[in-house]
């Protein structure tokens, strides 16, 4: 399959009064055309920072390393996305090649402007179509998505909606541009399971049609069971795991992916106690040494947990994880 984007080695600080904070720390994967990819973790692992860095839009006070790089692959050619800076250039990513979902569907959109008008301007600031023309695609994607009447919906204000019917008239915003990359944050949060499922299919819809590719972040990791084609789990920052869906669902290697399974409950004995991930994830700013895990780990191996950051290691061809346990396979 082609590439739609790249990512190297992406390293992402922050100026604050303290100083840089690391957020993402040398992240590098690749999703293809008609490619679905999860990225999931807790609060606080980077996956919204590193699914901004894709538009460019994280905030002014972000500081990329010189050896961070995302190429998204157009159908004019490969772009450099961390080099554009006009405002003209960044159209391409910002709501034209890739859309993005964003959790909060509120703050999403103006609150004293139509949802509609909002849709329509959108699309034509990034095509030629006609009033007209955009608003019966406004119309009919707010119908795809599960907006009862609309037509009446189209002409209403945010406030108007309730907080589900907000997040799908965003998702409906987010794919009328028929984007060639949905970066989808959380999509699915507010939604009851009927319309979950009805949101999960018109992506499948849509990939399956346009060869769209959609990384999808989530904490539910059923959703990316049936969502997903590839999963990556990010930690504080950095990735640990990465590999086919079901495969790292029912073979997790991370002790980190081991315990976010482990803490799902079992629908088979709903007398089992949950069993969390213990501890809490580290602040940026008292970033640990060595595996960014350790603080947390269960299944420290030696020193080398606390002082050496762990290489990837592949399991198999489409299966790789960083964690000592598996140094001597890498070896």
């Amino acid at each position: 399959m082609s590439a739609l984007i790249e990512v190297e080695n992406l390293t992402l600080s922050f100026r604050t009064d303290e100083g840089l904070v690391t957020a993402v720390e040398d992240v590098s994967f690749r999703l293809d055309r008609g490619e679905v990819m999860g990225l999931v973790g807790e609060s606080g692992s980077g996956k919204s920072v590193t699914a901004k860095s894709l538009m460019h839009l994280n905030a002014r006070n972000a500081v990329y390393a010189p050896g961070s790089r995302i190429t998204l692959h157009t159908e004019t050619g490969p772009l450099d996305v961390l080099s554009l800076r006009r405002t003209a250039d960044l159209k391409v990513v910002r709501g034209g090649a890739i859309s993005m979902i964003f959790q909060e569907p509120m703050a999403s959109f103006a609150p004293a402007i139509t949802i509609g008008k909002q849709m329509v301007e959108q699309l034509q600031l990034h095509s030629d179509m006609s009033k007209r023309e955009a608003r019966a695609i406004s119309v009919e994607m707010l119908d795809r998505v599960g907006i009862s009447d609309a037509s009446r919906r189209f002409d209403q204000y945010a406030f108007e909606l309730s907080g589900g019917m907000r997040q799908r008239a965003m998702i409906a915003m987010a794919l009328s541009t028929k984007p060639a990359l949905l970066i989808a944050d959380e999509p699915t949060t507010a939604l009851d399971v009927t319309i979950q499922a009805q949101v999960i299919d018109l992506m499948k819809d849509l990939v399956d049609e346009f060869r769209m590719g959609i990384i999808f972040i989530t904490h539910d990791l059923g959703v990316v069971a049936q969502t997903c084609d590839r999963v990556n789990v990010m930690y504080l920052g950095r990735l640990i795991e990465e590999g086919p869906v079901r495969e790292v669902i029912a073979n997790p290697k991370h002790p980190y992916t081991q315990g976010l399974i482990a803490a799902l409950p079992k629908l088979d004995d709903l007398d089992a106690p949950l069993t969390p991930v213990p501890g809490d994830i580290p602040s940026p700013l008292e970033r640990p040494s060595g595996c960014v895990f350790h603080t947390r780990c269960s299944q420290i191996v030696g020193p080398e947990c606390r002082a050496d950051l762990p290489r990837d290691t592949r399991i198999d061809a489409t299966h790789q994880v960083a964690c000592h346990i598996y140094r001597e396979v890498a070896e």
